[in-house]
């Protein structure tokens, strides 16, 4: 503080104005510089010197500490400026103290026994590998049951986990390069709100979140994640920011509520919330909004008006904590757990009332078990909103975020209502009948022994029986395959994806691809983990008696049916042969024979009876036909052939063929042959029975495309080669052999007089119609 010392001064005759001149002037003309050293003296003789000085006292202070260091390193990912953050990585020295819920306690005794048997493989030097291993597989089946099996409150505790990662540390995953923006240009700069800019795969975002600490420190400086109105309207400037320069906006949440202390209350708590609301709706961009933890009431509404709110597996979005709802309703804490549940917080609860618009799954043990893995599925969900959202125009955008939030708890009078979101009016679940295992065992048991006991005394066992059987063993199994479903936690999937399909069904399209791929990742993921089930040895043991039924019926009608086609082809035979035309021919060659007893039978005898034979052949297949079988001739002339065929030739006959067929699915997987394979599956199913001119010629284009595709393939390997080199072996072979039946001379004849039948044994080599 500056002060100025003087004795009194007597200016006699000197008026204010004369004392207020300009510096250049002085007082009366005198310079100010001669005033500061003037000798002033009183009305007396006697006169005293003394100095006008002017003091100041300057306060010291710390120097100031930024926030980067003195000699940043230009390599860092994000660059430079990201040195500007006040956020810093946690070194790996310095690792978060393993924090362990209440209800994971039971998962120590599984861990403090493998530590101690690798300490006594340690000390002792012996071989435990087999014991860690076990115990090992035993710990991760425990996590995995007890993580598929969540309760709401359980939840709650793993989104409010003290290791779990924050906003910041899931922005500097995701991003190439991020830049904090700090202050609400009003004097404030609240730490509980981050904003910044940053890029995700070259597209640039503004990105603001609630931001908690990782320790004690981090957490009394970011004020645990409550902000003040200062967070909010900085979170609303950079909003305005990102909607003039066209900057998509990503919000994250993580906010147990606002700060609700007096002094936020009289800066306009409610106001900057409120004000929040009205802009986010009017916002021109693209907003996606992703709740990383809990979000609490306002507090988290603030910055979540967004066109997609996203959730993380085991995140909870609420009005109020379940321990504030349960001291209201139930006048106790404690009975949270029943508030957590009845609240419906939990991310796949909220996805079914449309409040959430999708779940981003988390590895099991929760986010902080891997944040890295759950960062980049934070990245793949913004990347495939975003997507869809930035093809819609401005209009489109800003009605799409008024329907969504226009829709929640919506109700008109007189319309049918959705049983799913009627109140206390559940349809009672039919009682499920449950039949033992051995029950069901011995059943079958004695059905098998009088089938036996039917087989012996040639009496048929009546199908009704077999079949009521299979019909409740089909029962059970599902009722199995529908409890194995739920105690691995895919029901709401499984749920979703038959909603999806009959949707599909009903308006007579055909399947996305990306439902195909969903169904067959729910069904590998059934097929992995079914034998963990703790049903799964019944589902099994039914599965077996019912495949093992449904076999004997199988054969019992395949023997049913051949014993009838066998009745009806001895009967076309007989009739065959009782024709008065073949009676005569037969008579006729019969009566030949005999007069030629003990005589070979000369060359025109043995044409004439290869040509009755051939003869009756063909009228018996013509009357095969006629009941509706096929009739393939060829086939036996090729066994007659291949029976003469060295072992040696016919080993790499099939060797060939493995070749061959390798070789087609190598074509087909290492070219666009699949893409057009699957393209040729859709035209058909879109032409149906009935297609028209235009999908034949589509149809024939792409599978002349598919023909020369695999032809010049195949062509362009050694395979050709190879074919010709055993197809010249096998003829040669049957040449230099004693040859067949002479009858077979002219009915295959060749040009080089050879007696094989060269169709029969490209069919037997199989090989392809491109090397013909």
């Amino acid at each position: 503080m500056a002060s100025i010392s003087h004795s009194p001064v007597g200016f006699v005759g000197t008026s204010a104005s004369d004392l207020l001149r300009s510096s250049s002037n002085g007082v009366n003309g005198i310079p100010l510089r001669t005033l500061g050293r003037a000798r002033f003296g009183s009305s007396s003789s006697t006169t005293t010197r003394r100095d006008s000085r002017v003091v100041a006292k300057i306060r010291k202070v710390k120097k100031h500490d930024h926030p980067w260091p003195d000699n940043p390193d230009p390599n860092v990912k994000g660059g430079i400026l990201t040195h500007l953050s006040h956020f810093k990585p946690l070194p790996e020295n310095e690792k978060p103290r393993p924090v362990t819920l209440e209800f994971e306690k039971p998962l120590l005794n599984l861990e403090k026994k493998i530590v101690d048997v690798r300490k006594m493989a340690n000390e002792t030097g012996l071989d435990f590998s087999d014991q860690i291993i076990s115990l090992e597989n035993k710990y991760q089946q425990a996590l995995k049951d007890l993580y598929t099996h969540l309760t709401p409150i359980q939840r709650v505790y793993i989104a409010r986990h003290p290791n779990r990662p924050t906003f910041l540390d899931h922005v500097f995953n995701i991003t190439e390069k991020f830049v904090e923006l700090h202050g609400d240009r009003s004097g404030y700069d609240d730490p509980a709100i981050v904003t910044g800019i940053g890029t995700i795969d070259g597209r640039r975002y503004m990105f603001m979140g609630h931001q908690k600490g990782r320790n004690t420190k981090e957490n009394v400086k970011r004020n645990f994640g409550m902000p003040t109105p200062h967070g909010y309207r900085k979170a609303l400037r950079m909003m305005y920011y990102a909607d003039h320069h066209g900057f998509p906006i990503i919000t994250f949440i993580d906010t147990p509520g606002a700060y609700a202390d007096l002094k936020c209350e009289e800066l306009g708590q409610g106001e900057a919330i409120a004000n929040n609301l009205r802009t986010m709706f009017g916002l021109k961009v693209p907003i996606v909004s992703i709740v990383i933890g809990e979000g609490g009431s306002g507090g988290a509404l603030a910055i979540g008006c967004a066109n997609k709110l996203i959730m993380l597996e085991n995140a909870v979005f609420y009005v109020a904590s379940p321990e504030a709802c349960a001291a209201i309703l139930w006048k106790s804490a404690k009975a949270a757990p029943q508030a957590a549940e009845t609240l419906r917080i939990t991310a796949t609860e909220l996805c079914k009332l449309q409040i959430a618009d999708g779940v981003i799954p988390e590895p099991l043990g929760g986010a902080h078990a891997d944040p890295s893995w759950t960062s980049q599925q934070i990245k793949n969900a913004i990347n495939e909103s975003m997507d869809e959202l930035m093809k819609m125009d401005t209009e489109e955008l800003l009605k799409h975020r008024m329907l969504k939030f226009r829709k929640i708890g919506g109700f008109q009078e007189g319309l049918p209502v959705d049983p799913k979101k009627k109140v206390n009016m559940k349809k009672k679940e039919e009682p499920i009948i449950r039949t033992s295992n051995l029950n069901i065992e011995d059943e079958v048991k004695k059905l098998m022994q009088q089938r036996l006991n039917a087989k012996e005394s040639s009496v048929e066992l009546p199908e009704s029986d077999v079949n009521e059987m299979i019909e409740k063993l089909k029962r059970e199994v599902d009722r199995e395959y529908s409890e194995a479903i739920k105690a691995m936690g895919l029901k709401d999937r499984l749920v979703m994806l038959r909603d999806e399909f009959s949707k599909v069904n009903l308006q007579d399209q055909l399947m996305h691809p990306a439902l195909k791929d969903k169904i067959e990742k729910l069904r590998d993921e059934f097929t992995q983990g079914v034998s963990a089930a703790p049903n799964y040895e019944t589902l099994k043991s039914k599965l077996d008696m019912l495949l093992e039924l449904s076999k004997i019926k199988s054969a019992s009608e395949k023997n049913k049916k051949s014993a009838t086609l066998k009745q009806a082809v001895n009967k076309k035979f007989v009739e065959i042969m009782n024709r008065p035309d073949i009676k005569e021919k037969y008579k006729a060659l019969e009566a030949a024979i005999e007069n030629s007893a003990g005589q070979d039978l000369d060359h025109e005898l043995k044409e004439e009876l290869v040509k009755m034979k051939k003869e009756i052949e063909l009228e018996l297949a013509g009357a095969i036909k006629s009941l509706g079988l096929d009739v393939e001739v060829v086939k036996s002339k090729a066994k007659e052939i291949s029976e003469q065929i060295p072992l040696d030739v016919k080993v790499k006959v099939e060797e060939l063929n493995e070749e061959i067929k390798g070789e087609i699915e190598n074509v087909i997987k290492s070219t666009d042959l699949k893409d057009k394979i699957e393209l040729l599956k859709l035209e058909v199913a879109k032409a149906g029975k009935t297609p028209d001119v235009a999908s034949k010629n589509r149809i024939a284009a792409l599978e002349q495309q598919i023909k020369q595709g695999l032809a010049e393939a195949m062509n362009s390997s050694n395979l050709k080669e190879k074919h010709e080199e055993l197809k010249a072996e096998i003829s040669k072979t049957i040449e230099s052999s004693a040859g067949l039946d002479g009858s077979l001379e002219n009915q295959y004849p060749k040009e080089d007089g050879s007696t094989y039948d060269e169709h029969a044994v490209e069919m037997n080599v199989g090989a392809n119609r491109s090397f013909a």
